[in-house]
């Protein structure tokens, strides 16, 4: 355990866009949560998503992930219980979009998250989740020189391979400098839609190209999936019996299962 009061960290990551960042972190955070986990929730994207898809609204909130990383608040200050039990999120404000510029020639801006970890007083989580934005921005940067882990969305579609290779690079750049100790968690494979040819031939490059990197689980297209956000509630609180919300669960268990091995 690398952090006091922490659990692992787990940054969840893709610099591409639309494949399933937010919605994994959000439900994978969910599931644990739900399987007796205290889990905690870090929304590092400046659209906020993981924010509003847990029931918060921006605009009410005081302090959030930006206040943390320019030092006006603590993690603990900062942290506000969703409507799910076990569930914390540090939310994202309207300001974190102006970070990137705030922090652009501040000395260590790359450890802020990383040093807001070590300075952690609060009561103790077992897993912590970063919701990255869809960039390798100063702020992913920062998710990842703080992670214990990295877990990568990817969508089963035909550039995900070119997508995943220069993540890969970045990941090997942060091990040579800033984080040697992170920690490759596994690749999650998202929207997959088997009996679409192409989702099924992706599927299985990848699964040969990173063997058991690769999570067994995967998260299929779903209709309840989708719709959840609008509700501010994971996938499991909207339909839980739906195959997005069994998906997670599963992804959840495994998790588990690959930590305790």
């Amino acid at each position: 355990m690398k952090h006091q009061g922490f659990g692992p960290v787990t940054a969840v990551a893709n610099q591409k866009g639309g494949v399933g960042k937010t919605t994994t972190s959000i439900n994978l955070a969910a599931s644990l949560a739900a399987l007796d986990q205290r889990v905690l929730l870090i929304d590092l994207d400046p659209q906020g998503n993981s924010t509003s898809g847990l029931g918060v609204d921006q605009q009410q909130v005081e302090s959030g992930t930006y206040d943390v990383l320019l030092g006006d608040s603590s993690i603990e200050d900062a942290i506000v219980k969703t409507e799910c039990d076990n569930l914390y999120l540090l939310p994202a404000t309207m300001d974190l979009a102006g970070a990137e510029i705030e922090l652009v020639n501040e000395q260590g801006r790359e450890q802020r998250m990383k040093n807001a970890f070590a300075a952690y007083q609060g009561e103790a989580f077992d897993h912590i989740f970063i919701d990255c934005p869809p960039a390798l921005s100063i702020l992913t940067v920062n998710a990842l020189t703080a992670a214990d882990y990295i877990m990568v969305t990817l969508q089963t579609e035909f550039y995900a391979m070119e997508g995943l290779t220069q993540l890969m690079d970045t990941i090997r750049r942060i091990r040579q400098g800033l984080n040697p100790a992170l920690n490759m968690e596994g690749i999650l494979l998202t929207m997959v839609d088997r009996r679409n040819n192409l989702s099924t031939q992706v599927e299985q490059d990848v699964r040969a190209y990173f063997g058991s990197q690769v999570y067994e689980s995967v998260v299929p297209r779903n209709v309840r999936l989708s719709e959840a956000p609008s509700f501010g509630v994971p996938v499991m609180y909207h339909d839980l019996k739906s195959k997005g919300a069994q998906a997670y669960l599963d992804v959840a268990q495994e998790l588990l299962h690959r930590r305790s091995i």
